[in-house]
């Protein structure tokens, strides 16, 4: 079943375009330019979003969004469509991936006009390119201007229930990008002698990681947030002094609210999925050849980077006073 994000429930039925970006968290906010770009373009299409049920927060405050059609697959694999109903999209877009299986999964609601990298018209796939260009470039070769730099959400409505707090997120979609437990709680423990409130903040399958961040760093159970609801973890990120984390969710969450934050990059350089250049958003990122961002392990990247980078990071950060 569709959920309406933008109020298109019960109004009468406008054409309507069809997008798939059935990923995580950071891809979505990834895509927001390209989203924001097809609504552009579109102003009278009802724009369908399948993705994950869990991202209608995030789709919504895009406001690119009208309907998420809930579309999800084990790690990153391409999701089937089946739930579509109604007449086929006008068009289809494909915001997933660069391959057939994507392109596929879109024909199934037999749409009159597919767009995809895959597609005969499509254009050429770079791998060296940063993702919100890539598909800013990707639109802009149908003739849809794009802007890579139209990312920012705005604030959520709820507030942070730990306003000014540096907010830590240990965990990550797989260990290759996962930065040792230990080394944020060397942090937490500068931060917290320093005087600054410290949070935790994990995914659903993370609450042993945050319970071990909390022994070592003596967090009280109340500074520590496992699986928050979107809404939470959103507020908590927009109201935030900094974020620190991997090259994760709450890191584009971060830039998405002008956050200020300090991200850890190992398998993948900044240049493929960095913020934009900022002083709000520090990088730290020690060159190397690139790694597996799905592996089991730290990448060996990831593990140069000491603590005391991140809290001197954390010191170049406006209005973040200094540990």
């Amino acid at each position: 079943m569709s959920v309406p994000v933008n109020g298109s429930a019960g109004a009468p039925r406008p054409p309507r375009l069809l997008v798939l970006r059935a990923l995580g968290l950071g891809d979505l906010l990834a895509g927001v330019p390209a989203l924001r770009a097809l609504r552009r373009e579109f102003p009278r299409y009802e724009i369908v979003l399948a993705a994950p049920p869990e991202l209608a927060v995030p789709a919504e405050s895009s406001g690119a969004v009208d309907t998420l059609l809930p579309a999800a697959a084990p790690g990153r694999a391409v999701p089937e469509i089946t739930n579509w109903q109604g007449p086929p999209p006008q068009v289809a877009v494909d915001l997933h991936g660069k391959g057939p299986e994507s392109m596929r999964a879109l024909r199934a609601p037999a749409p009159d006009r597919l767009l995809a990298f895959a597609a005969p018209d499509g254009p050429e796939w770079y791998a060296e390119e940063h993702e919100r260009d890539r598909w800013c470039r990707f639109l802009e070769w149908y003739g849809i201007p794009a802007d890579p730099s139209d990312l920012r959400l705005p604030p959520p409505a709820a507030p942070s229930p730990a306003p000014g707090a540096v907010v830590l997120h240990p965990g990550a979609g797989s260990p290759a990008r996962c930065w040792p437990v230990e080394r944020y709680a060397e942090v937490a423990v500068e931060l917290r002698r320093a005087g600054r409130h410290v949070v935790a903040t994990g995914g659903p399958r993370e609450y042993e990681l945050l319970a071990r961040l909390a022994k070592l760093a003596r967090l009280p159970d109340s500074d520590v947030y496992g699986a928050p609801p979107m809404e939470r973890l959103a507020a908590l990120v927009a109201g935030a002094s900094a974020v620190v984390s991997g090259d994760t969710g709450p890191a584009h969450l971060a830039v998405a609210y002008g956050s200020p934050s300090v991200t850890l990059f190992g398998p993948v350089s900044p240049e493929l999925w960095g913020p934009p250049p900022s002083e709000r958003h520090q990088v730290l990122w020690h060159p190397g050849p690139p790694g597996d961002p799905h592996g089991r392990r730290p990448d060996p990247r990831l593990m140069r980077v000491r603590p005391e980078e991140v809290l001197a990071a954390l010191s170049r950060l406006p209005e973040v006073p200094a540990v």
